[in-house]
């Protein structure tokens, strides 16, 4: 192809340059490089130039001079002599544009032989004068002491500073040594073929110098490479020549591909290989994570084309997503100040980078201002710093074991440190038993001698291969689990039993025979060329199908624009375009971390930007490549068929002379499609039952999982989440089947909204809205307001005609109602002042629209798909899916008006057997809505029920409420003069304690409280804080300020029926006193639920209910007390009884007192008991914690009341494991004897043992405690 024909943007290479010593302006020092006069003249770096460039310029990509010549030499201009290395480095770089595009460049750094007598004088004279500013000592100290043994190195060995043998490598001697200078020969290229690239510049580059010969000049392979190689097409492969390695052999043909997207991925000509093989799989994933959310990564190693590789790997792995930020795979020393960028970035560093500081922990302290948010991986060792707080990668034990498969299918070494860490032998092979002699052995360096394998290892081998690895020549194949695995590894291991049984020692048997291991043979450089590529083709799958299955459905949470392109770019950073609260709702509760942190990445808002741009026909390349990877998921065009058998079978002629068009020519029957929609409506019915029956038996068996029991169903482990979410799409899909007309993403929602519409529109005062409603609609419209006047009209006509009647029959009830409403007012629970309402927490409405109503006021929610399953959660939760869905679908002219009569929502039996399998999951509870919009606000009604007497107080009252989602209220005044009122706050969750209290003030600021009501007016859950306590000084307890436990009423009661009597009541000094048994017997049940609350599932926790366990009315506290009541003398002739604190708070005055007394022998004896030393320090130590937590709660609980204080207490010690020790020293006090009797759990020695002994199990767990119990301490 001549010049004229090839384009000047489709070239291979834009650019052929040069660069290296200008010998003209001489040795300059490359002051961009920092000062470093501090060390030798050969270590310094000098400023290197462009010596010359072909062609001179090209308009599309403009020569920038400077940052090709400081990536081409990233350490500036260095010069050696002869004892050092002088092999020609390789290595590849990237240069970002101001518009974020890219180039690349490959540079061939060598060393040529300095011949200017001038630039070897000049080095000469420089070494001299370092030598004697050394040796005078007028190096500054701090240059001195960062340079360390780097000084000495360069002294001559009569200076005797240097006691190795490499002390002389950076001495130069003029008139003994040979200098050389760095010198580079790069190319410019728009797309990155490594190999071409590497193999035409090293080739080149041992062409020079040119001798005479037959072969073609160097000058001929730079003109073809620059002016007649064209880049291949999309889909196209191209053959080109670059020199040979031996100037006289002819030239080698190599051949380049442009993939063709969307079936192909795009180009990537680094091999993965190197990356996996250098740091491992874990790191890998590490790293991916950390880029994945946009951390700071900083790479280091001391080969710059290490820098390059890692990084463009680690980026092309991003697919569909693409880094937006600071890219600098490879820093030059001028650029060094980067580092401080505020900004997430990925950069490579050289291990022999002055940006290295060295302190006490070694060359590691980089130059950063902060580093709680960088990735640090040395790419040498190798070894990885993560930044703190990192989340979870979702699935990524099972993704690791994926990668581990592929690797092992190509036969990919690992780093040595990943095999010590993960116990894997370095043959790739994965070991299930790493407690196993035979399998440990295995772990020992390749290279050593190695048993032979055994029949062990192969079924171990293949017990660890993951099942749901796509092979790698498949595109996005789905994660799913395949049948073949465990039958065949079922009927391995019932081989080896029968094996076994007969006697047969199965280790001796060879593993060769069993499953012939494949070794890998050498490869040359083209073999290794294409394994490199299938491989970078699997692991690039691999990744690709996590994000696929990840994000299959978001397309149905992109908020698309309803403007045109100008006005959508104009506004688009101000604009939410991704519905991140919907979308997180269908995750799994442990995949959110890392899921609601990666959805504010920039990475992410420019796929759902490009997502939103292909609506106008600008299509992005990777987003093609997602998009089709997702289709092929959906089709499940990836299921393979294996063992197919097939036959060939002649076909007779009379088939090929019959009459074909005939044939093709026959409709399908009415019936045909008939049975085929009842085919499909059968089998929707099918899965609908399926997944309530899965979600009840995943539900219900919880209880028996905990109880031991229902083990297969805990197996699953399928989040609650996940299946709801499975449900909302089923529902979708029954909604979409049959459709006259699809008008929104989301089927479900469209005909709730129309069913709003209709119940808005059917009231004869408000208008039709004509440009809301289609034709059909309006004609249900219609119907409604023709049926409302004609029920109106009745109405009035049978009112006219029985008005005397009515009369009369008013006249007789209007005493019969006022006298009922007075005995409800008389009877009432919940009783008021007569001027408010009998009943003042009414019932919530049931109806659809009002769930309609709470869920189109989130407003974190912005797509249709969004609301609709946020309205199926609600009602999930409320218990009334199935109800409303009922009333939904009884609305017979809006459904025959938008679905087809083959719908399934128009099959009446299959309809009525759907809403029955919804109305199953009646039997549990979920709490689908409340714990997965934590983020949304919500309003709560509060009931306060005071006592008849003192029901009313002068103070400043408050209260504070804490929900499981970690969220406290702040202070909330509760209004004068009223004891109901609505606050909105951000969703608390599952309610568990209240605080309220009063400021004291005024006149009679006493307040005797009953109990308080808090309901969730969004999901209805109502709670109930029994009290029973007074508030203010001088009275009960002396307490301003009570915590209270919540207590869930169920069923359909509401608060104005409460049924009090089942409610235990508090706790209080005046109770009557229990027996030691039935105490005994409670703390027994309180310590069991504990420990069984901290050996549920994770998913089953929750902090709240723990607080209930403990601080609840039946809760372990309540119980410590009796026990601590038992036996008290609290009454007193003169003044007011004595509490439990008063009690504590002699003890700690008599700690106190034999603390100040350590050196008095008396010591020992006023506590009764004489020690040995070693007891005389445990005692010691716990009286100072005692002590110590007694004066903490004294400083933080002023507004506490003495039981409250205990209460506090008794959480404290127990999360700090100190109570049961505490026992002990407390009945061995004065005190003990003089406020308890004798058969009290202090002083009888089987009662406190018995105490002692059933609470220590709680040492053995990790007690957690809500903020609200705590205090802040």
């Amino acid at each position: 192809m001549s010049v004229s024909e090839l384009s000047v943007g489709c070239r291979f290479a834009d650019y052929f340059a040069i660069c290296g010593l200008d010998f003209d302006s001489g040795l300059e020092p490359d002051r961009l490089c920092g000062d470093n006069l501090h060390i030798s003249p050969l270590d310094r770096s000098y400023k290197g130039k462009i010596l010359a460039h072909y062609p001179d310029n090209i308009h599309s990509n403009p020569f920038d001079e400077h940052a090709v010549c400081m990536l081409c030499l990233p350490a500036g201009l260095q010069f050696r002599t002869q004892k050092h290395s002088l092999e020609p480095k390789f290595h590849s770089f990237v240069v970002t544009r101001e518009n974020a595009s890219r180039y690349y460049g490959f540079s061939l750094i060598f060393y040529e032989e300095v011949r200017n007598r001038n630039i070897c004088s000049a080095m000469h004279t420089l070494q001299a004068m370092y030598i004697t500013e050394l040796s005078s000592g007028q190096t500054p100290p701090g240059h001195r002491k960062s340079s360390g043994k780097e000084s000495s190195r360069s002294l001559p060995r009569s200076f005797k500073l240097a006691p190795h043998t490499g002390a002389a490598l950076t001495y130069y001697d003029i008139t003994k040594d040979k200098l050389y200078v760095a010198k580079s020969i790069a190319l410019i290229c728009q797309y990155p073929y490594v190999r071409v690239a590497q193999l035409f510049l090293e080739n080149l580059f041992r062409s020079l110098p040119r001798q005479p010969g037959p072969g073609l000049s160097p000058e001929s392979y730079v003109y073809n490479l620059l002016y007649e190689v064209p880049v291949p097409l999309p889909g196209q492969s191209l053959r080109l020549y670059v020199p040979p390695s031996e100037p006289h052999l002819v030239p080698i043909p190599v051949v380049i591909r442009m993939p063709n997207p969307p079936d192909e991925l795009p180009l990537l000509d680094y091999p993965l290989r190197v990356m996996f093989s250098t740091i491992g799989v874990e790191c890998v994933v590490q790293l991916f994570t950390c880029v994945l959310l946009e951390h700071q990564v900083l790479l280091r190693s001391s080969d710059y084309n290490k820098l390059m590789l890692v990084s463009e790997c680690i980026v092309s792995l991003l697919l569909p997503f693409s880094w937006a930020h600071v890219y600098v795979p490879i820093l030059p020393a001028p650029l060094y100040h980067f580092l401080d960028a505020p900004v997430p970035f990925v950069m490579g560093l050289h291990a022999d980078s002055a940006a290295i500081s060295i302190g006490p922990s070694g060359p590691r302290n980089f130059a950063l201002g902060s580093e709680a948010a960088l990735c640090l991986v040395d790419i040498d060792k190798p070894d990885i710093q993560l930044p703190e707080e990192l989340p979870i990668l979702p699935h990524r034990t099972p993704f690791i074991e994926e990668l581990n498969h592929v690797l092992d299918k190509h036969q990919i070494q690992r780093p040595e440190t990943e095999h010590a860490r993960l116990g894997v032998p370095i043959n790739g092979t994965t070991y299930k038993h790493m407690n196993d002699g035979m399998s440990s052995s295995c772990t020992l360096p390749s290279g050593g001698l190695r048993r032979k394998h055994s029949f062990h290892d192969v079924l171990e081998w293949d017990e660890n291969r993951p099942l749901n690895a796509s092979p790698p020549g498949s595109p996005g194949a789905p994660a799913s689990p395949t049948r073949r695995g465990p039958r065949r590894l079922d009927a391995l291991q019932r081989i080896v039993d029968i094996v076994k049984r007969t006697g047969v020692n199965i280790d001796d048997v060879d593993s060769d025979t069993v499953m012939p291991a494949t070794k890998k043979k050498t490869l040359n450089d083209e073999e290794q060329y294409n394994e490199d590529i299938r491989f970078n083709i699997a692991i690039r799958e691999t990744f690709l199908n996590r994000f696929v299955h990840m994000f299959l459905m978001y397309e149905n949470f992109v908020i698309m624009p309803d403007q045109d392109r100008d006005s959508w770019l104009s506004s688009r950073e101000s604009m939410v375009n991704f519905d991140k609260a919907s979308f997180l709702s269908d995750q799994p509760q442990r995949h959110r971390p890392f899921l609601s942190r990666f959805l504010e990445t920039q990475m992410f808002a420019t796929l759902i930007d490009n997502k939103i741009m292909a609506n106008w026909g600008e299509y992005d390349i990777n987003l093609q490549v997602f998009e089709h990877r997702i289709k092929v998921v959906r089709t499940n065009s990836l299921k393979r068929i294996k063992n197919a058998k097939w036959q060939v079978k002649d076909c007779p002629p009379e088939m090929l002379l019959g009459d074909i068009g005939r044939r093709l020519s026959t409709e399908v029957t009415p019936a045909a499609i008939a049975q085929n929609n009842r085919t499909f409506v059968e089998k929707l019915l099918k899965e609908c039952k399926s997944k309530t029956k899965r979600m009840l038996v995943e539900k219900m068996g919880t209880e028996e999982s905990d109880l031991g029991l229902g083990c297969e169903v805990s197996v699953t482990g399928v989040e609650e989440n996940t299946m709801i979410a499975s449900l909302c799409d089923l529902l979708e899909r029954l909604w979409s089947h049959g459709l006259q007309h699809k008008m929104g993403k989301s089927a479900l929602w469209m005909h709730l909204t129309n069913y709003q519409e209709l119940e808005q529109c059917s009231n004869s005062t408000k208008p039709i809205d004509p440009n809301y409603l289609t034709p059909a609609l309006a004609w249900c419209v219609l119907r409604k307001r023709l049926d409302y006047l004609s029920s109106v009209g009745a109405e009035v006509e049978a009112q006219q005609s029985s008005s005397s009647s009515s009369r009369s029959r008013d006249s007789s009830r209007g005493g019969s109602r006022d006298s009922s409403r007075d005995r409800l007012s008389n009877s009432g629970t919940l009783e008021r002042k007569s001027n408010q309402p009998p009943n003042p927490m009414r019932p919530l409405p049931e109806s659809l629209t009002f769930d309609m109503r709470n869920v189109q006021a989130m407003t974190d929610i912005k797509t249709e798909i969004g609301y609709a399953r946020a309205w199926v959660r609600l009602s999930l939760e409320k218990k009334l899916l199935s109800k409303h869905l009922r009333e939904l679908l009884a609305d017979t002219t809006l459904l025959r008006s938008q679905y087809k009569r083959t719908a399934f929502l128009r099959c009446e039996e299959e309809r009525e057997q759907f809403l029955y399998h919804l109305l199953t999951l009646n039997a549990v509870d979920y709490h689908c809505f409340t714990n997965t919009y934590p983020t949304t606000k919500l309003p709560y009604r509060v009931l306060i029920v005071p006592s008849r007497k003192a029901s009313q107080t002068t103070a400043n009252c408050w209260l504070s409420i804490s929900g499981a989602n970690g969220e406290s209220t702040p202070k909330i005044p509760i209004p004068r003069n009223t004891n109901e009122f609505v606050f909105h706050h951000k969703n608390l969750g599952i309610l568990s304690t209240l605080r309220i209290g009063h400021d004291n003030s005024g006149l009679s600021p006493r307040w005797l409280l009953d109990q308080i009501f808090v309901r969730n007016e969004v999901t209805g859950h109502t709670y109930t804080f029994p009290c029973n306590r007074w508030l203010g000084t001088g009275v009960d307890d002396g307490s301003t300020e009570r915590l209270v436990v919540a207590a869930r009423i169920r069923g359909e009661r509401s608060p104005r029926t409460p049924a009090l009597s089942t409610l235990a009541p508090a706790l209080s000094p005046t109770t009557t006193h229990l027996s030691t048994s039935t105490i005994q017997h409670m703390i027994g049940d309180c310590v069991n639920a504990i420990v069984k609350w901290h050996y549920q599932s994770k998913r089953e926790k929750d902090a709240n209910s723990l607080s209930v366990l403990l601080c609840g009315e039946n809760g372990l506290v309540k119980c410590l007390e009796q026990a601590f009541l038992c036996g008290f003398k609290s009454a007193r002739l003169f003044g007011k009884n004595l509490f439990i604190w008063d009690y504590f708070a002699r003890v700690k005055d008599e700690f106190k007192m034999s603390l100040c007394d350590e050196t008095n022998s008396q010591t020992n004896k006023s506590c009764g008991v004489a020690y040995n030393c070693r007891q005389d320090q445990e005692h010691r130590a716990i009286w100072r914690c005692y002590c110590h937590l007694m004066d903490e709660i004294n400083s933080v609980g002023r507004t506490l009341g003495k039981d409250g204080k205990f209460q506090l207490f008794i959480c404290l010690s127990l999360r700090e494991h100190w109570l049961h020790r505490m026992l002990v020293p407390m009945s061995l006090t004065r005190v003990t004897a003089e406020m308890y009797e004798e058969q009290s759990f202090l002083r009888k020695r089987g009662l406190l043992t018995f105490l002692r002994q059933i609470l220590e199990p709680l040492d053995e767990f990790d007690i957690v405690l809500e903020n609200s119990l705590t205090q802040g301490i």
